[in-house]
């Protein structure tokens, strides 16, 4: 993990293997995600794999799959990597380039916008093997897309590519190959300049929200609202808007 300024960009450092996720990296990187939900100075997150061949092809499969088939791994071990543990409200915006399949597609759904580049290839194979993308994907897909298209990506196992998932709404952008990063970048340091309490309060509804009644939702987000509202930097912006006002009505 390095830091630029409020952004903290992770990266998926194994491109001799596709950036293919050993059972040590998927502890790193959930270390990695918990130690900056711990820095305030962070604000936002660049996700993205070293390389031009892969964002990341999932987990190590030599290695996870006779793990798992022996019973004497859970791969709900995986849970921080895949940020299914909860709380983790900073935005985190994913450059993905090359191939982007099983574990390093979910991953991807963990994220909140998602830059890919023109040639990047998506795939979830794991229905072809005999298992299911149970790292997130089978909550997070059709809450995220329309579930004709999410249950089309899970159940065929073909590869997509990134037009075909910017059309289902996967994805945000599609850009050249060279733009991908610095696209992210970009975003990821736009988002950082807002108020934090502000965007990470955006991203906590948008990810607790959705399973209530509409009564509770309504008064979750009346408390989510106010919280903001009343926050030192609000009272600032707030205090900014209405002195014009108040220098009008007293001449």
């Amino acid at each position: 993990m390095t830091r630029d300024g409020a952004v903290a960009t992770v990266r998926f450092a194994r491109p001799e293997k596709l950036n293919a996720l050993t059972l040590a990296m998927y502890d790193d990187l959930g270390r990695a995600f918990a130690e900056i939900d711990r820095d305030d100075r962070i604000h936002s997150v660049v996700l993205a794999g070293a390389g031009d061949r892969a964002f990341c092809v999932g987990a190590d499969l030599s290695e996870s799959i006779p793990a798992l088939a022996s019973g004497r791994f859970d791969i709900s071990a995986w849970d921080p990597a895949h940020l299914k543990t909860g709380g983790f409200y900073k935005p985190i915006v994913s450059a993905v380039r090359g191939l982007c399949m099983g574990g390093g597609f979910e991953i991807m759904l963990a994220t909140d916008i998602r830059i890919a580049s023109e040639d990047a290839v998506f795939q979830f194979p794991e229905v072809n093997h005999g298992f299911v993308p149970a790292g997130g994907t089978l909550v997070r897909l059709t809450r995220q897309i329309a579930y004709a298209h999410a249950m089309e990506i899970m159940l065929t196992g073909r590869r997509f590519t990134a037009a075909e998932l910017l059309s289902r709404g996967v994805l945000n952008q599609v850009v050249p190959d060279d733009r991908v990063e610095t696209t992210a970048a970009a975003l990821a340091a736009e988002i950082a300049q807002k108020s934090p309490l502000a965007v990470q309060t955006i991203k906590e509804a948008a990810l607790t929200l959705y399973d209530l009644s509409t009564a509770e939702a309504f008064a979750r987000e009346a408390a989510l609202g106010q919280r903001t509202f009343t926050s030192d930097h609000a009272k600032q912006t707030l205090k900014r808007f209405a002195a014009p006002s108040e220098k009008k009505v007293a001449d």
